[in-house]
């Protein structure tokens, strides 16, 4: 795992983060209760991601794990807001696609 790519991980972990709640705070101004399911997963991504990035500061050993598992909330985070056609929405599914492809790389050298 190289330095460099540890620390572009972590910036798009963090951006990631930003991004979902941006789009969380936007849908819950939207009051439209069939934005649920997006808020949620912005709430529970937002908090992964965070989780991720600091396992991967402190080098813990199990940050192959946490990044496989981000990975998988990414995606699904990005999968529900790539649904909705507003601004923040297709904002944050770009933001965890990234974030997922750069935990699925790193996760995959920390297990090498």
């Amino acid at each position: 795992m190289t330095d460099p790519q540890k620390k572009r991980c972590m910036a798009l972990c963090k951006a990631c983060a930003d991004a979902c709640e941006t789009c969380a705070i936007a849908c819950e101004g939207e009051a439209n209760p069939a934005m649920g399911d997006c808020i949620a997963l912005d709430m529970d991504c937002a908090d992964f991601c965070r989780l991720t990035a600091s396992f991967i500061a402190r080098d813990s050993r199990f940050v192959a794990l946490v990044c496989e598992d981000c990975a998988e909330l990414c995606t699904a985070c990005a999968d529900e807001c790539a649904k909705h056609p507003s601004d923040h929405c297709q904002a944050c599914a770009h933001a965890c696609r990234q974030c997922a492809q750069a935990c699925l790389e790193l996760g995959a050298h920390a297990m090498a």
